[in-house]
């Protein structure tokens, strides 16, 4: 198989269906993406299988939609409102614009620009000659903060800033604000979790890399609240959950690796990144934080509203400290896309592709086909109709049979089943695995159960 590029996988999906180029009749709008049929069905199973793993079964943690809306304050207290900005220089020349840290980054792997201050990195850039990737001159601007929150104000009167709100940057200040009402709705005694599956959005300077990095995005975040002392504990916990969990989804574990951060941010006690190995390079896929008691702190700082949480076990009073489990949907998503295409070169000398997701992944669960349309169509409708009570099915009667198992390989399709005489005369189906390609017969009365037995996460 060649080497899968970006490009290549941005083709492919928007030949089945997974994902499109948002706006894409008025020529797109950059960086905006609409995901497909296909795509919002990976997706969805995505964020059904994380809420599975990180509300469902484990131990104390609840679910919240908190509005994309919030008071201004709430950026005031997080900091985002002086502080979250990326570092933005023009060439001179032809005028792009890049990141000062990005263009060091592609530079030399020998320094970290993270570690530098604005005024180190605009040296580095100059005494190193830097050239612009575009135009080949080295001639930057000073470094100027981009503020990476989009503006929007609510109100009738046009021009009144009073209104001033943010379409927020992250979910997580949504689970921190919330933190005493899920104690106290739900008697939560710490340790607990918060965690929440949402909208963010980030005026981003250079996204790029199809999905991996965009302006609007859909995060999935766990907070757990502890008591100090027990945070690193928890801390290494979740840091192997998020590992375990990603190679429960079938990715392929020699390309997850652990990147422990060098240089933390001021909230931060100790802070890692599951990356994966992308198209492009190791790219960051999952975030996991011990940001203290940092959050609570200045929340209860700002709002004058005291975030202690009164600990029955000894009678303390005590603001949590919080682990913070944190993956983009659309980026793991990716990574799943990526990790599961695979070209198979077969016995006849074809090549088929084929989307090897795991099948409580795979958009569909079964393809039912009839054999010949005009004997089998029928039957095969009436049996599509009946697993769709279940779970996800596929419909396809055009075309040989040989092509149409090819189509479902392409989509993920874990099992197809095929309607034919035998089935209209002894009640039974023909069901093949995409994987092993083998095909045995099953009753019809022991289909559904066959089937869910084997999509089970």
């Amino acid at each position: 198989m060649e080497k899968l590029t970006m490009e290549k996988m941005v083709n492919y999906c928007k030949q089945y269906g997974f994902v499109y180029q948002g706006s894409e009749i008025y020529g797109g709008l950059a960086n905006t993406w609409d995901y497909g049929p296909l795509g919002s069905r990976l997706k969805n199973n995505v964020k059904d299988l994380w809420r599975k793993r990180f509300i469902q079964e484990n131990k104390n943690s609840y679910e919240i939609d908190a509005d994309i809306l919030m008071h201004p304050k709430v950026w005031e207290a997080s900091g985002h409102t002086t502080s979250f900005s990326d570092p933005l220089v023009d060439c001179k020349n032809c005028k792009s614009r890049y990141r000062a840290d990005n263009l060091i980054s592609d530079y030399t792997k020998d320094i970290n620009p993270d570690t530098l201050t604005d005024e180190e990195m605009i040296a580095y850039i100059k005494e190193n000659q830097i050239k612009c990737p575009k135009c080949g001159k080295s001639d930057f601007t000073d470094i100027r903060e981009f503020n990476l929150m989009f503006e929007t104000y609510r109100g009738v009167i046009k021009g009144d800033k009073s209104g001033l709100v943010y379409l927020r940057p992250e979910t997580a200040q949504g689970e921190f604000v919330n933190f005493l009402n899920v104690q106290r709705t739900m008697r939560a005694k710490v340790p607990f979790g918060i965690g929440q599956i949402g909208k963010s959005f980030r005026n981003e300077i250079t996204p790029g890399n199809f999905t991996f990095r965009t302006i609007e995005f859909e995060q999935m975040e766990h907070q757990f609240f502890c008591k100090e002392g027990t945070d690193s504990g928890f801390y290494k916990f979740y840091k192997e959950y998020a590992m375990n969990f990603c190679r429960d989804l079938g990715i392929d574990t020699d390309k997850l690796r652990y990147h422990d951060h060098d240089k933390l941010a001021h909230y931060a006690k100790e802070a890692c990144d599951i990356e994966y190995l992308f198209p492009m390079g190791w790219g960051e896929l999952w975030g996991t934080h011990n940001r203290t008691n940092y959050d609570l702190s200045r929340h209860q700082e700002f709002s004058k509203v005291s975030q202690e949480y009164l600990d029955p076990e000894d009678n303390t009073k005590y603001i949590p400290y919080v682990i913070e489990s944190s993956v983009g949907c659309d980026r793991l998503t990716l990574a799943l896309m990526c990790d599961s295409y695979r070209e198979e070169e077969l016995g006849d000398g074809t090549t088929r592709e084929v989307m090897g997701f795991i099948p409580a992944l795979a958009p569909y669960k079964v393809a039912i086909l009839p054999l010949v349309k005009k004997y089998h169509s029928e039957y095969a409708s009436e049996l599509k109709e009946k697993l769709s009570k279940h779970f996800m099915c596929s419909y396809d009667e055009t075309g040989s049979i040989g092509k149409r198992y090819r189509r479902q390989d392409a989509i993920g399709t874990p099992y197809c089943i095929t309607v034919d005489d035998e089935t209209l005369n002894n009640n039974t189906v023909t069901l093949r695995d995409r994987d092993t390609m083998e095909q045995i017969t099953l009753p019809i009365e022991e289909v559904e159960n066959y089937i869910n037995q084997r999509i089970q996460f």
